[in-house]
């Protein structure tokens, strides 16, 4: 019944802020056009420092991010001249297209305190036809987001159609993106509609077919098959999927169909070519290399 199950990894998107990572998996690596996944927080201990935890001007190519908190705050500044303080319950997604550079800050102890830090971000690959395209950012507030509720189940669409339900967040190809929370107890299904499809166990576990899956895995399958899901307790999911878009090319923070340009946008980023966030742009994250003094070479996600 069940394709593949995903266990998340431990990761470090800078030192002091620890991720769960989930997509890209070596043996799944995307699903529908999602390529990428990691789970942070909640943050436990706040560093005495609270600017440890920023993440410094970076860029980005031929990918959306879809950036959603659970709790706290944080800070986005991109190269488009947008200052968006991102908060629990909307969407951010930033279309990188032909180039962009954003930065993650976090600017508020007080949305750090108590564990409060907790969120979801994940990648979206765009379509060959899109992957030059200009670069945006769009914020969309909770209220612009369709709510379903029944016996036992809360969910928001964040984006794409599911179960009938569709919204406004501008995507490039056939998706779907739900935050489920389940009560103990509370069953619920996958939507039909799409080829790939995936869930991943924020919080709780939930049971199919006799077996528990814990918190920390995601779980994915194909079109026909269709999972009744039983929440052993009060759970929370994040459901996504889509349509394929065919093979893609990772390198750090690069996504293309193409190796070729993930090599201009590497000549691109140490030329400055991809310009700093107007109102963050004193400082920036340089290109990595690997620990045999060369940078890894573009990996293959289909």
């Amino acid at each position: 019944m069940v394709d593949i199950v995903i266990q998340a990894r431990d990761a470090a998107i800078i030192e002091a802020i620890k991720v769960k990572r989930i997509l890209p998996f070596r043996l799944h690596r995307m699903v529908g056009p999602f390529i990428f996944m990691d789970h942070a927080g909640p943050v436990l201990n706040t560093p005495p420092i609270v600017s440890s935890l920023d993440v410094l001007p970076h860029p980005h190519i031929g990918l959306s991010t879809v950036s959603y908190l659970f709790g706290g705050q944080v800070v986005h500044r991109d190269s488009t001249g947008v200052e968006q303080i991102i908060r629990p319950g909307e969407v951010n997604w930033m279309t990188a297209g032909s180039g962009i550079s954003h930065s993650e800050r976090f600017e508020d102890p007080a949305a750090l305190a108590e564990g409060k830090l907790e969120m979801i971000q994940t990648w979206v690959a765009l379509p060959e036809k899109d992957e030059e395209s200009a670069p945006t950012f769009n914020n969309y507030t909770p209220d612009q987001l369709p709510i379903f509720t029944d016996k036992g189940v809360w969910m928001r669409l964040i984006a794409g159609n599911a179960y009938g339900l569709g919204n406004h967040v501008k995507t490039n190809s056939p998706l779907f993106y739900l935050h489920v929370v389940l009560e103990q107890g509370a069953r619920f299904g996958l939507p039909i509609e799409h080829t790939e499809r995936s869930f991943y166990i924020v919080k709780g576990s939930v049971e199919l077919s006799g077996v528990t899956y814990p918190a920390g895995q995601m779980l994915v399958f194909t079109k026909g098959v269709d999972p009744v899901i039983l929440a052993r307790e009060n759970s929370t999911l994040m459901m996504l999927g889509g349509e394929p878009l065919g093979e893609r090319f990772i390198w750090w923070n690069f996504v293309s169909s193409r190796k070729e340009r993930i090599e201009q946008a590497k000549e691109d980023w140490k030329q400055g070519r991809i310009v700093l966030p107007p109102t963050d742009n004193k400082e920036f994250t340089p290109l990595p290399d690997d620990r045999y003094g060369a940078p890894p070479k573009p990996e293959p996600l289909s």
